[in-house]
């Protein structure tokens, strides 16, 4: 690209959020009423406009084909009926939750008689960047609305023709309820420059949000001069314990990889206790099997099912976001404790155990964004939490972790209530 090409993709970026800057007064103090006006016809237009988007969606998803995209990166791409709904639904629940904007969450008497609390107030301007799944233009759009912020949004190039074609629909819906546009932008421009601009511009863009593959994530970490929620990758474990209920254990493995595996909260290896290995393993990695899984396992696992692959060190440490499992006999808890501490990415892990003592030893001592027991990592999720739809998981332990909903979208200041005190 010549140098000209890069100042005027600087200049575009800075025009674009400055706009959202602008708006971001507008929006931080607009009415509850009013934005849950602005998110129902969003939904609306959603609803109205399926064919278009299934339409625009369709040239991205054969673009990805002819480029040789994998699977699972089509699979998150592609826009059906079905999916499209549950975006509608998502805004739905982001208009039923209460707004968190104004809220006073404690205050205190100090001796001088002053009043001291904290209010919960919009974080401002909110720059997302994402990658193949067009759905976050959606669900991020109503969280930072809902929330009283301004959302920057650049999608990946797989996308750009859904992202336009939504991001159309959501401006309409802004224009018709009186709301600046610019409470919604969009980065159209596909080259890798716009990411880095976006990411320089501190004092006008607040918070940057990565959502997308690792490689992007330590990207955008490593250039920003603004502050990152960082969304890393699920190397998401499931802990069959030996005093394990093994028919629910066995729905629950099957559903924390089958069900969806190209998403972060997947489970990426199994880790089986090995005094139940022989009687549930079998069955289990049949089942597998014949969903076309491929498996990887230790040397424990391959005696008991011989067909398995060797698991090699570096296996451990993979996101597959695909249908490949690691499978790994161990003797107990404390060493399946001590693998997902090597191993984890801090997202979701599970154990399945009836011995309430072991469970509670597995919540006190990994160390992930959402740790369960008796339930599918698959539903370390904003909207299955009950927040709505959710603008990502974070595994950082800084201001939010675990999926983010409105809350997490707002900071707090501090509020004084005084009679003429002075400082002596």
């Amino acid at each position: 690209m010549s140098k000209g090409g890069k100042m005027e993709i600087k200049q575009l970026v800075l025009n674009k959020a400055k706009e959202a800057k602008e708006s971001s007064r507008f929006i931080a103090k607009a009415s509850t009423d009013l934005k849950n006006k602005i998110i129902v016809r969003m939904a609306d237009y959603l609803k109205q406009n399926k064919d278009e988007l299934i339409k625009a969606n369709r040239i991205d998803v054969e673009n990805a084909q002819k480029k040789g995209i994998s699977k699972a990166l089509i699979d998150r791409l592609t826009l059906t009926e079905k999916r499209i709904d549950e975006m509608i639904k998502g805004l739905q629940e982001v208009v039923a939750l209460p707004d968190p904007v104004g809220e006073i969450t404690k205050m205190w008497l100090r001796p001088n008689g002053m009043q001291v609390g904290k209010m919960r107030v919009p974080i401002g301007v909110i720059g997302v960047i994402y990658e193949a799944r067009p759905n976050v233009t959606v669900d991020v759009t109503g969280l930072c609305l809902k929330a009283g912020n301004s959302v920057v949004l650049r999608g990946g190039s797989e996308a750009i023709n859904s992202n336009i074609a939504l991001v159309k629909i959501l401006k309409e819906a802004l224009k018709d309820e009186g709301m600046h546009e610019g409470v919604v932008t969009y980065i159209d421009i596909s080259q890798r420059e716009a990411v880095l601009e976006m990411i320089k511009l501190e004092g006008i863009i607040d918070l940057i949000i990565p959502r997308g593959g690792e490689g992007l994530i330590r990207t955008v970490t490593e250039n920003s001069r603004i502050p990152v929620l960082k969304h890393y990758k699920g190397v998401c474990h499931v802990f069959v314990d030996r005093d394990a209920d093994l028919a629910m254990a066995e729905e629950i493995c099957f559903n924390a990889k089958v069900q969806r595996p190209a998403t972060c909260n997947a489970m990426e290896t199994m880790l089986v206790d090995e005094n139940i290995a022989k009687k549930f393993l079998p069955n289990m990695l049949k089942k597998f099997e014949d969903a076309g899984v491929e498996l990887k396992g230790c040397l424990k696992t391959k005696k008991i099912y011989p067909k398995v692959k060797d698991v090699k060190e570096e296996d451990f440490y993979q996101e597959y976001l695909d249908l490949v499992l690691n499978v790994k006999v161990v003797k107990n808890i404390d060493e399946a404790i001590e693998h997902i501490t090597k191993y984890g990415s801090a997202h979701s892990d599970s154990i399945v155990t009836k011995d309430y003592n072991k469970a509670m030893k597995f919540l006190k001592e990994v160390d992930s964004s959402a740790v369960f027991v008796n339930a599918s990592t698959r539903l370390n999720d904003g909207y299955q939490f009950g927040l709505g739809a959710e603008i990502g998981i974070s595994t950082d332990k800084i201001h939010a972790r675990g999926p983010m909903g409105l809350e997490e979208l707002t900071c707090t200041k501090f509020i004084v209530f005084g009679n003429g005190q002075i400082r002596q």
